[in-house]
């Protein structure tokens, strides 16, 4: 039976890793006790530096660990779906890096692996904990912008060329489609609460990876999208959803400030600036995961979701590969 406070360890020392350490301080809810990497000696000097109590050589002694309850899985794309099973044949539950998998079908497969080992799974997308992201779904349904006929998503930022990250390394599952392009393609398909049946894309490519792509997307009843993404332009990081009524237009959406704050506009173009203070969507994050763990429930968003929002990237990937539409078949 789980503890008040789920206790984590961390597989891997990667430089994200700066981004949940302050939460775990932050978060009621749960507690950091380990960090493990394949050489003893960076183990000990993480710990060291983030104040964890205890260090592992080895991803394999964290995962015999019985003190270690749930993992976060912060390792290059093409490790998550490895590392995840081994995990979850540990009897740990996992908060996987997104993107879940670096394709569907994996993701798929995955998903059906931890449900049949009895452990949660969830990728680390953070804006579906926030509590604005409830209040836009709120909104939506209660049709304060009628029916939604367009969405626009887009993140970009700047990434160097120079030196070996392992976004820019297509065996290792790199590419701004896959780092990037998942938080557009998941905001789409949320704010649509539909799939796509169409998608057309282009991209830029740089090493074997995309460095920018930019696709639209077709829906039922004559909806569209549009999303960008990329590793060539400054820092954007927007959701537009436009209605019969009206419109809302979200310009931090995937990395809010302290304000969150988002543009509701009604027929005439008149604007209500609507704000929802949090203190922190990562923290929101990991309490949720805690909560599906210590109540036997399904973690939301699940990995079925993770799945299908890959399933639309893939068919976005194809098309810019080959330049052409792509349909998408109903599942």
């Amino acid at each position: 039976m789980a503890s008040k406070q789920l206790r984590w360890g961390i597989l891997g020392v990667a430089k994200i890793n700066d981004r949940l350490l302050p939460a775990f301080g932050d978060s009621e809810n749960n507690s950091l006790v380990g960090i493990a990497s394949r050489s003893a000696d960076r183990a000990k000097e993480a710990a060291r530096l983030a104040g964890i109590p205890r260090s592992f050589g080895s991803y394999e002694e964290m995962l015999a660990d019985p003190e270690i309850e749930a993992v976060y899985v912060p390792l290059p794309n093409h490790l998550h779906d490895e590392w995840t099973r081994r995990a979850a044949d540990a009897g740990k539950h996992v908060l996987c890096e997104k993107p879940l998998t670096p394709d569907a079908t994996l993701a798929k497969s995955l998903a059906s692996y931890c449900r049949d080992r009895n452990v949660c799974l969830m990728d680390g997308f953070m804006w579906p904990h926030h509590p604005r992201t409830a209040m836009l779904r709120q909104m939506l349904d209660a049709g304060r912008v009628g029916d939604v006929r367009r969405v626009d998503a887009t993140f970009t930022f700047q990434l160097s060329r120079e030196g070996s990250n392992i976004r820019w390394q297509a065996d290792a599952g790199g590419g701004s489609l896959l780092d990037v392009g998942c938080y557009t393609v998941f905001g789409i398909r949320w704010a649509m609460a539909a799939e796509p049946v169409r998608v057309f894309a282009t991209a830029s490519y740089w090493n074997g990876v995309d460095s920018s792509l930019t696709a639209i997307l077709w829906f039922q009843e004559g909806r569209v999208a549009t999303m960008d993404c990329g590793f060539d332009l400054p820092l954007r990081q927007s959701l537009s959803i436009t209605g019969t009524e009206g419109a809302i237009r979200i310009p931090q959406m995937w990395l809010p400030d302290e304000e969150s704050a988002f543009e509701v506009y009604d027929r005439e173009g008149a604007c209500e600036l609507i704000a929802c203070p949090c203190r922190s969507q990562i923290v929101c994050m990991l309490d949720d995961f805690a909560d599906a763990v210590q109540n036997g429930r399904n973690p939301l968003p699940g990995a079925d979701e993770s799945a299908r929002t890959l399933r639309v990237m893939d068919a976005i990937a194809q098309s810019a590969r080959e330049e052409r539409p792509v349909e998408l078949m109903p599942e």
